[in-house]
């Protein structure tokens, strides 16, 4: 009878395999998505019930693998190596997008804001994200430049200055998030941001724009007309 389930469970496994390389994940429930992935870190278990506890715990996927290790490893009993595969998932997700960027790296204004978004994909943390560009309009540098309880009074500024100056670049976009959800710069936004953009001229290098991140939006101060030259 062991063998008997072990074939079925093997031949489901094959079946759910062969569906994803026929077709991608489209026509998958997010619970057969999981299932699939979890193949790789459960290799001898049905992770179809599994699946479906994630889910109906913290809902979505993005809520699965933004969910605390410890909990996913205590109050699930995955392993280590389950719970950092999931976590690893927004991750790799980031840096597939980021390696996406045109080849010759050009800063495009029409699509800066999508480009530097990628860079918040799998964020639970707040985090400052810069963008330099040189003379040629070509991007030269990319980064998270601080990290933890971000506000606009704990905008790096000065490591903002040396890094410009380092990179010898022209062109400036700085961007932080708000968990909260809520994408409206503040008072101390602007200001803060008024603040950068006047330091880095002086150095010879223009601020462009500041772009505040939630998970599904974001703001171009530009765009909102808080941000002059």
């Amino acid at each position: 009878m062991a063998s008997s389930n072990s074939s079925v469970h093997n031949g489901h496994r094959q079946s759910v395999k062969k569906k994803f390389i026929n077709n991608g994940l489209d026509g998958f429930n997010p619970h057969e998505a999981l299932e699939l992935y979890l193949y790789y870190a459960i290799p001898r278990k049905d992770t179809n019930p599994l699946a479906h506890r994630l889910l109906d715990r913290f809902v979505t996927i993005a809520g699965v693998c933004d969910a605390p290790i410890d909990e996913l490893m205590d109050e699930f009993g995955l392993s280590e190596n389950t719970a950092v595969l999931l976590k690893l998932l927004p991750h790799m997700s980031r840096l597939y997008n980021e390696s996406k960027l045109n080849s010759d790296n050009t800063i495009e204004l029409d699509t800066i804001g999508d480009v530097i978004k990628t860079k918040f994909i799998g964020r639970v943390e707040e985090v400052v994200v810069l963008l330099l560009g040189d003379a040629k309009g070509k991007i030269i540098f990319f980064d998270v430049v601080a990290k933890g309880s971000i506000n606009s009074s704990d905008m790096p500024i000065r490591k903002i200055v040396d890094l410009s100056i380092r990179h010898n670049a022209r062109l400036a976009f700085v961007a932080h998030n708000h968990p909260s959800g809520n994408a409206l710069p503040s008072t101390a936004d602007v200001n803060t941001t008024k603040t950068l953009a006047k330091t880095l001229r002086a150095v010879g290098v223009r601020l462009f724009d500041h772009f505040i991140i939630t998970d599904d939006d974001y703001v171009s101060l530009r765009e909102s007309n808080m941000l002059e030259d």
